[in-house]
């Protein structure tokens, strides 16, 4: 494993090198000068999907939602919650099925809200349902852990 982490910036989706042993130095993204980890969740579309998912080095935890959903929203405090835990290990992020339905059809999201973690392209784990911060950063944790085995 190399000493720095291609790292893709949550407001501007630049690509950033940054040593492993800093990411927890609050570092800032070379293009923009933004942080790198702001503790929140992003919000993507097809073209920052690709580059969060496929080209960083950083897992990505997707939660997949819509507006009109009475258990997204009630998750979605949760979810923003977890990311302040989550981060720097892995960045959190919201795709809105009804703004990106090709992103949802892609990845056979068939019930909302669903959580896909994915690294390097490929999704390691998912679940339905919504859920509760400490059971995102659980599930989380443990199946990244199991992905990163592999």
């Amino acid at each position: 494993m190399s000493d720095a982490a291609t790292i893709a910036c949550p407001h501007c989706h630049a690509l950033n090198r940054v040593p492993r042993s800093r990411l927890r130095d609050a570092p800032g993204c070379g293009r923009c000068h933004k942080p790198l980890f702001a503790g929140q969740p992003v919000a993507l579309d097809p073209h920052s999907f690709a580059v969060h998912a496929e080209r960083s080095d950083l897992p990505l935890l997707v939660d997949f939602w819509a507006p009109w959903c009475g258990p997204c929203r009630a998750m979605a405090p949760q979810f923003e919650a977890a990311a302040a835990q989550l981060e720097p290990m892995l960045r959190l992020a919201k795709i809105d099925t009804e703004a990106q339905p090709g992103l949802g059809a892609s990845h056979a999201v068939r019930s909302i809200p669903t959580l896909a973690l994915f690294h390097h392209g490929k999704e390691l784990a998912r679940r339905s349902g919504a859920v509760s911060t400490a059971d995102i950063v659980r599930w989380a944790s443990a199946e990244l852990a199991r992905g990163m085995s592999r």
